[in-house]
């Protein structure tokens, strides 16, 4: 199993099409790259969300039957699942490479919740807060990076899957 490189794009994400408002804050689209540094999988206690496509697809990954993946990585929260976390919070899939980056074990097939990063509701609500995400995401400052329009982002933003 191998990491993304760094400058990979991240897969599409499906879900309905989004609601476009083209006066956001953000409608010129933004730029942002995985630098694998892990700080979005780690730190205080949360969760993955983990529909059941999300457990086929890294099950598959992994070459493991969806109950020992399951049995293994999944908890249940409620009515829902999410991927276990490792003893310090970190997300079980998380990789240090002991140079001070991360890598995700699971990246080409890493849950939706994952995918739809940095473009989530509460990271968009202002240019304040995407600058404070920013402060822990060096991906979010890249002035390098790819540039995402607009449809992207609100694909993202409103994937069902996406945090609120």
């Amino acid at each position: 199993m191998s990491s993304h490189p760094p400058r990979s794009i991240p897969l599409p994400v499906s879900g309905p099409p989004p609601e476009i408002d083209t006066t956001v804050w953000y409608a010129d689209g933004l730029q942002f790259a995985c630098t694998q540094c892990g700080n979005c999988c780690t730190g205080s206690p949360g969760y993955v969300w983990l529909t059941l496509e999300d457990m086929e697809r890294i099950a598959g990954y992994l070459r493991l039957s969806f109950d020992d993946f399951t049995r293994t990585y999944v908890r249940r929260v409620g009515e829902r699942f999410a991927l276990l976390e490792k003893s310090n919070y970190d997300c079980t899939f998380l990789q240090p490479d002991g140079k001070g980056k991360a890598g995700c074990r699971i990246y080409p097939v890493r849950p939706v919740q994952c995918r739809t990063w940095p473009f989530w509701t509460e990271n968009l609500k202002s240019t304040s807060a995407w600058e404070r995400a920013s402060g822990t995401c060096p991906g979010m400052r890249d002035k390098s990076a790819p540039h995402y329009a607009l449809d992207h982002i609100e694909t993202c933003r409103q994937h069902p899957e996406s945090p609120r």
